[in-house]
Parts: structure tokens; sequence; C-alpha cells
């Protein structure tokens, strides 16, 4: 106890915050909580999440990845939380890195997990008609569903990058027409606007992930793998986008213009831009639907060494969750 007199004493005056730095989204109620665990479930794709956390899709396909991917499924399993993997495109025509991705063994069964495809590689099975390879897909990785991601100005910057034919709504709506698989659909680092999200929402999907504005920008990040004269010409293009409080509102005003019959979307994935658990509690708790919300660079600096450094990160996030359910009050934004 002295000790910590002394500490308190010493750090005192370096303790102090400008009052600009308060959080005004919300109201800190100090007596209305407790210290004692009150556990919440999550429902995403029929399993249940013990915390309202996602897993964003990263990797796979590298000796690296595969360390990434199994300690990522590790905390899944041992926290509940749910995973989206890597573009498992290279898994389509060949099994060679199927072991990167082949987490379900790790993650257990009570806990969702979706295989990933990007929306230029569905078009293209659609006008095959190999559609059938995505079921395969699913099935071997023992998945729950897919995950669509559109990415038509990652493709364009990209030196290897493929072309959309058709525009990304057509080629959903005739894919959804022709599976019974749980789809998910997500950006990649730019979100979408209010006619994306106006028509998205109206398809019978599992999920939405936003991949807003903020977080990795894979559009960039391909930009920067582009020849010099490209860069130059195409560099404004990676400042468009939506950012994830944006797009929470903009689901928000839709679903009541909409009207809940029109509205088939089950829930929403808040991600892109996500810096803290309490931009997460914040967005998932002024959604609309129902949300959890989606976190990559974070998850990804801390599982590319042990699983316990990792772990020791999901512990102190999980006792954040707790404190904020706890002690905090979500300010709604029209309230």
């Amino acid at each position: 106890m002295e000790d910590r007199k002394k500490d308190h004493i010493d750090m005192a005056f370096s303790s102090r915050l400008d009052v600009s730095q308060v959080d005004k989204r919300f109201e800190y109620e100090p007596l209305l909580g407790s210290h004692t665990d009150k556990p919440q479930i999550y429902n995403l794709a029929n399993k249940q999440l013990r915390l309202p956390l996602w897993v964003s899709s990263m990797t796979g396909g590298t000796s690296r990845a595969g360390l990434i991917n199994k300690n990522l499924a590790q905390a899944c399993a041992e926290f509940g939380m749910g995973m989206g993997l890597g573009s498992c495109r290279i898994l389509l025509d060949d099994r060679t890195y199927f072991n990167d991705f082949n987490v379900r063994p790790i993650m257990g069964n009570e806990v969702p997990l979706f295989a990933n495809i990007g929306i230029c590689q569905l078009e293209q099975l659609l006008a095959s008609k190999e559609v059938d390879k995505l079921n395969e897909l699913v099935a071997n990785l023992q998945a729950d569903g897919l995950i669509i991601h559109i990415n038509p100005l990652q493709e364009s910057f990209q030196p290897e990058g493929d072309r959309l034919k058709r525009p990304a709504i057509e080629i959903l709506e005739d894919y959804l027409e022709q599976t019974n698989i749980l789809t998910m659909v997500k950006e990649v680092g730019q979100g979408m606007g209010k006619d994306s999200l106006k028509a998205l929402l109206q398809l019978p999907l599992e999920s939405i992930e936003f991949g807003a504005f903020g977080g990795t920008n894979f559009s960039y990040l391909e930009l920067n793998r582009s020849n010099s004269m490209a860069a130059e010409v195409f560099r404004p293009f990676i400042n468009v986008g939506h950012t994830a409080e944006e797009m929470t509102l903009r689901c928000n005003e839709l679903i009541v213009s909409l009207g809940a019959e029109k509205v088939k979307t089950k829930n929403i994935i808040i991600s892109g831009g996500i810096s803290s658990l309490l931009d997460g509690y914040y967005l998932t708790s002024i959604s609309s639907l129902p949300a959890i919300y989606g976190m990559g660079s974070a998850f990804l600096r801390h599982s590319m060494g042990s699983y316990s450094k990792l772990q020791q990160f999901m512990q102190e996030l999980s006792y954040g969750h707790h404190l904020a359910s706890n002690f905090l009050r979500v300010k709604h934004p029209n309230s």
C-alpha cells in the first residue's frame, strides 16, 4: 500500500488530462455497475459469441499466414469470437496451402467461421458454371458460410488484378438465387455509399461487413505495388470512402426509409478504423441491426509470434468490454 500511495503522489501531476480530450459518446455511471462478471451472448450464423468481436479477414497462402491464422483461431475458441478467413481463392484449384486455412479443428464448432472469395472470382465461377467449387470450399473448411469481398478499386490498381464485367450487385443477386450457403458481403478498406448499402440490405445476407475507411486500405496497398506513374495518377482515389460511424448511421436511416419488411440482412459487422474497444462498443450500441465489430490490424499485430502475446491482449480486451458494459451508457446521436 505504501508503494501504491507513493506512486499516486509521484504521478499525480503527470496524470491530468485536458478537458478537450473527454469522450462525449458516453455517460460514465460509476454507481450503476459492478465488477461482477455478467456474461453476454451475441448471435451470428446460428452460433453464439461471448464477445461481440469478429476477426476480420486477413491472410493466407504463405507459411507466415499459417501461424497467424492458427493463433487467431485459438483465440476465437478461448474467448468466443468469430472469424473470417483471408481470401481462399488459392484453394479453389490447389490444396497446397490448405493447412494455412484449416482452422476449424483449432476453433471447435461453437463459434462461426467463414470462408472468403472475391467478387471477381465469383463472377468467373458463375460464368463457367462452377459455383459448386464454393460449396466444396465451404465444406472442406468446415465453415459456416462464405464472405464475398467487394474490391473493384483494389483490382483496378493491382498489377495482376481482375476486371468485373457486370456490376457486383447483379453478380450477388445471381449467386444468392443459386445457393443456400450463409453469405456475407464486405468491402476491403473504403466502405460503401448509400445506394450500395441500400441494395445490400435488401438481400438475404447473414451480414454486411463494412471494411470502412480508416483501417487497412487494400486499394492503397496495391497502389504501393504499382508503377510510379500509376501511383501518381490514381493516388486521389485512396482518399475516397466512408467511415464506420458514417455507415452505421446510414444503415440506421435506410432501415427506417426501407421499412423492416424490405430489410433482409440479419446482422452488421462494423469494421474499418476501429482503433479501440470503445469505438466498437459505441457503434454496435447505436446500430439498429444486431451488430458486432471487426478488428484486423490489432489482431494481426498481436498474432505474429507466440500465442501468449495474443492471449494477454484478448484477456485485457475481454475485461475492457466488461467494464464498458457495466459503467458506460451510450449517448445515442439523436438523443
